[in-house]
């Protein structure tokens, strides 16, 4: 009889303890309910050995509570550091891209002004360039010929107005008073035009390679057409004076 009051008693406190926390299967219940039946003990002594162990059982459910409150806290803060930190790495992420296009955008302006600049800079230096009349000089035909050849060696490869301008040296060379007096003495002058130095100028008047344009340059600076006005000298190692194509030229 005692050991059925106990074993209701043990029953009625699994009981309790499932439906508080919920978490007791009732095999757990069967056990605890025969291990509790083979003590000898009064009804009295059950029910409050059930009590405190309920009151056990409640102190320790809620301190588990707590523990699993205390980490879930822990999870949320773990799990708002790492949000903070992606937004952090995107928001610099964003930024470092921000100030590359930004840089981008200025570099290129900056090239952008430069091309405008120089752009400007060889309008300005055109606009320098102004063709004058100095009067014509007295040559030969075949002086022109060598004027020609002369023009072909120094500036082939320069626009018309810088084969003229060549041309307009020599001219204004014999003109001046400080050179010689003819065209084939100023070209032939010692020291002073490379390919009648170094022999270029003879092999071109001997192959014929002069070209047509560099023949107009010859007859319009006989002709006293000069494009850098009384210039008597010229080069591609200076920079002052009056650029054409790769040559300055000043007095």
């Amino acid at each position: 009889m005692k050991n059925r009051k106990k074993m209701s008693v043990s029953i009625l406190f699994v009981c309790a303890v499932v439906l508080f926390t919920g978490s007791v299967s009732l095999a757990a219940a069967e056990t605890f309910a025969a291990s509790e039946a083979d003590k000898p003990v009064t009804f009295g002594q059950g029910i409050r050995e059930g009590k405190d162990i309920l009151e056990k059982t409640e102190e320790r459910i809620k301190l588990r509570y707590k523990e699993t409150v205390k980490e879930a806290e822990v999870l949320a803060k773990y799990e708002a550091d790492k949000a903070a930190k992606i937004a952090e790495e995107e928001a610099a992420k964003a930024a470092a891209e921000e100030a590359a296009r930004i840089a981008a955008e200025q570099e290129a302006a900056a090239k952008a002004a430069a091309v405008q600049e120089t752009w400007a800079q060889a309008s300005a230096a055109e606009e320098q360039v102004q063709t004058v009349w100095t009067g014509p000089v007295s040559a030969s035909v075949d002086e022109q010929t060598l004027l020609a050849a002369l023009i072909y060696c120094e500036a082939g490869g320069e626009p018309y107005e810088g084969q003229v301008a060549v041309g307009a040296v020599v001219v204004n060379r014999v003109k001046s008073g400080a050179f010689p007096g003819t065209v084939r003495d100023v070209i032939y002058q010692s020291g002073q035009f490379g390919p009648a130095r170094t022999g270029k100028l003879d092999r071109v008047l001997a192959n014929g390679s002069t070209t047509d344009s560099c023949y107009q340059a010859a007859a319009e600076a006989l002709a006293g057409v000069s494009p850098v006005g009384g210039a008597l000298y010229f080069g591609d190692g200076k920079n002052y004076g009056q650029k054409i194509g790769g040559h300055w030229f000043h007095s």
